[in-house]
């Protein structure tokens, strides 16, 4: 196998890692470009393209994952990863710990590491790669490794929900809610939703006033049936998708434009939090990306009309 088939064999799993490291998944392309280029031009022919390829993704993406920290210090309101739609990492023995690794939840909770706690945190926990590779990887000794790891797993264990719902029930969940939302019943959706259920929304600093936070039942539900409904009148599409491996909705406009993305949190039987991602910069890999400010206002004016 020469380098290009080695590389185009293992490019699901470096997008997998970086994706996980960055939360992007422009930055995560740019990484595995330039872990391509790094493995091009290298002279020596690697021993196990594998691991050299896992080791260079990896620091690459440490390095951009310091510039990002930066800049998402000034970023205006929530800042959530970018929507993923499918990881192309396939590993049946992992399914379950992959798509967990990749919910807008889990992906937060890595945000709180520092850098290299992510890094050894992602590959062992993750990807299980044993910890020579990991140490070759971010350039530290095993027994450093070894206690990143354990920080990074008392980080992630102490701030994860205690009783999270399965994946069967989280998706009959998510179909009886994106039913009832459908229907405009707002009594039925607070029968889906948490008490203490929140709503809210990386809009990349230009958002209506609602979507800075919506907090309690009473409200999401009232929220929800107040634009849903009219947006769907106008000829926009409610369409439930997998997002980042777990329940949620991509909204388009009539032309099919992609509007933005939604993600549902669930516990304990009940939807807890949605999450909204409506940056245009955050849209862009899932194809055209609608003004979504024009089809707020044509949305409201669809409301008007009707009252």
């Amino acid at each position: 196998m020469n380098r290009v088939e080695e590389f185009e064999t293992l490019r699901p799993l470096l997008f997998s890692i970086a994706y996980r490291l960055l939360g992007s998944v422009s930055e995560a392309e740019a990484a595995v470009q330039r872990t391509w280029l790094h493995y091009e031009l290298s002279p020596a022919r690697a021993g196990s393209a594998r691991a050299f390829l896992s080791a260079t993704v990896t620091r690459t993406a440490i390095d951009a994952l310091r510039s990002a920290r930066a800049r998402r210090k000034t970023y205006v309101g929530p800042w959530y990863p970018e929507p993923l739609l499918a990881d192309p990492y396939e590993n049946p023995e992992q399914s379950a710990e992959l798509a967990d690794s990749l919910s807008m939840a889990s992906l937060l909770l890595l945000e709180g590491l520092r850098p290299l706690e992510r890094a050894v945190f992602v590959l062992r926990e993750v990807f299980g790669f044993d910890f020579p590779e990991i140490a070759e990887a971010v350039g530290r000794p095993e027994a450093a490794c070894r206690q990143l790891v354990s920080r990074a797993r008392h980080h992630m264990e102490a701030a994860r929900p205690r009783f999270e719902a399965d994946r069967k029930e989280r998706e009959e969940l998510a179909e009886r809610f994106f039913d009832v939302l459908e229907k405009g019943d707002p009594h039925a959706l607070r029968e889906l939703l948490a008490a203490d259920a929140t709503m809210t929304a990386d809009t990349g600093g230009n958002a209506p006033q609602w979507a800075r936070g919506v907090f309690g039942a009473e409200n999401v539900a009232r929220v929800l049936t107040s634009v849903v409904l009219p947006f769907t009148r106008i000829g926009g599409v409610v369409e439930p998708h997998q997002v980042n491996g777990q329940p949620g909705a991509i909204f388009r406009d009539r032309d099919g434009k992609v509007i933005n993305t939604w993600t549902l949190d669930i516990l304990e039987g009940r939807i807890q939090t949605i999450r909204t991602v409506s940056n245009p910069d955050k849209l862009g890999h899932m194809g055209p990306v609608a003004d979504a400010w024009a089809v707020l206002r044509e949305t409201h004016q669809a409301r008007r009309d009707e009252d």
